[in-house]
């Protein structure tokens, strides 16, 4: 034993109570404006139908269709590999999983579609499209047919469509009462948001249903879709999008991005509309950096371009889409939209394949970690954090398996939750 170090301090205890008593109201604001990822599961991918064609089979529906372009374009592992570049390893896996998931659960999250995707309607024809809305949602949660996540998108709260908008809301919201209850999975999409003022007013009103329905306050969440350039930057030059978080007073869920709308609002012309535009890029950075930490949840665009017509061109439709979802992954936008059956495919390929061919190299640096074991890589508690994240969205949509995930880590899925969350867990904590 080596000679007993003796601890000397300078400073006074007071000092310390000071310094604390001071930073206590940043404290608090730290905890309320960064509380941290809810925890829960977030969907890969928003699919929208318009109000008009959503149906009590639409779900199977865009699974079967999906389904039957494999059968006609890419029949077998082999196929589908070579049009998205797969390795050997990864090809069977991928599409056996893929085929699986859409007969198993075609669509992870359903928002049916009454701005852009249905267009103004007479008022009646709309009430009355609004409440079938919440009924046919209402008999699919009831049933067990329900994607995880469902909801509408409204028009937006621009004076031109602000009622109408309000009044399809309250249609659907009552009508989802009267059935039973509002659903855990319910998602509200706000569009076109341009000042935090309007994130402001729709709160209001989500406050407004809860109180007239005695339901807890905060009950109902949305999402804000950023489609216009003041969305990222106001005219002061502040980031629009921090302010419309705050502005949401808690109830903000996810923020995405539109990219058509977004980019022809800079001028971009269409034929290079496109969510790797460097316009697309710029936004969506800026959403991610202003959600950061909040608890929203960041969500990539779509494309245009849909897998149809002669098999070359559904290949080269497939394999656009399959480099756009990769991409925006590697990003950190781990959600984006999907426009048509065709895109069902290569959203779960690239998500699959995503999760799939770093499961190994994950699972094996969180376990050291875990263990305090030495390795080629000095990880941190931010580190396994992320670590542990991957591989919980990876086991939620069904790319990875749980038994598959303990063998390689030591670790049950709360195990990982414990690393994944900090308000859930001591991330520095190695499991037993």
């Amino acid at each position: 034993m080596g000679q007993q170090e003796k601890v000397a301090t300078s400073l006074a205890g007071a000092v310390s109570e000071e310094i604390s008593a001071s930073l206590a109201p940043v404290d608090a604001e730290l905890e309320r404006r960064y509380p941290g990822d809810p925890g829960t599961r977030q969907p890969v991918h928003t699919v929208y139908v318009p109000g008009d064609a959503f149906a009590a089979g639409t779900l199977r529906s865009w699974g079967d269709q999906a389904l039957a372009l494999l059968d006609e374009h890419a029949p077998d592992a082999a196929s589908f590999a070579a049009v998205l570049g797969l390795s050997d390893e990864l090809a069977e896996p991928v599409h056996s999983r893929v085929r699986a998931k859409l007969e198993r659960e075609p669509v992870e999250d359903l928002r049916v579609d009454f701005e852009d995707g249905y267009g103004p309607r007479p008022d009646a024809e709309e009430d009355v499209t609004a409440a079938r809305a919440a009924r046919l949602i209402a008999e699919a949660y009831a049933n067990g047919t329900a994607a995880p996540y469902m909801g509408i998108r409204m028009k937006c709260m621009e004076a031109a469509v602000r009622d109408r908008g309000i009044r399809t809301l309250d249609v659907f919201l009552t009508g989802l009462v009267q059935a039973g209850g509002l659903p855990e999975g319910l998602v509200l999409t706000l569009p076109k948001v341009t000042y935090p003022e309007q994130v402001g007013a729709f709160v209001r009103l989500l406050e407004a249903f809860e109180k007239a329905h005695g339901l807890d306050a905060g009950r109902l969440g949305f999402e804000i879709q950023i489609e216009t350039s003041q969305a990222i930057l106001a005219a002061d030059g502040t980031a629009t999008v921090a302010r419309m978080i705050q502005a949401a007073e808690g109830r903000a869920t996810g923020l995405h991005y539109g990219t058509f709308d977004y980019s022809a609002c800079l001028g971009v012309s269409a034929a290079h509309q496109a969510s790797d535009h460097p316009a697309a890029d710029h936004a969506k950075a800026v959403m991610q950096v202003a959600a950061a930490g909040t608890g929203v949840r960041v969500s990539d665009g779509s494309t245009n371009v849909l897998p149809v017509g002669p098999t070359a061109k559904v290949h080269d439709a497939w394999r656009l889409h399959y480099g756009l979802t990769r991409r925006a992954l590697a990003r950190a936008y781990y959600q984006g939209w999907d426009m048509h059956p065709g895109h069902l495919p290569t959203r779960y390929a690239a998500v699959f394949a995503f999760y799939r061919e770093g499961l190994e190299q994950a699972a094996a640096r969180l376990a050291r970690y875990a263990n305090r074991a030495g390795g080629d890589v000095m990880d941190e508690p931010a580190t396994a954090k992320a670590l542990s994240g991957y591989l919980l969205r990876g086991l939620d949509c069904g790319a990875l398996d749980l038994p598959e995930v303990t063998r390689l880590t030591g670790l049950t899925r709360t195990d990982l939750e414990s690393f994944a969350s900090p308000r859930r867990g001591d991330l520095t904590a190695s499991a037993q």
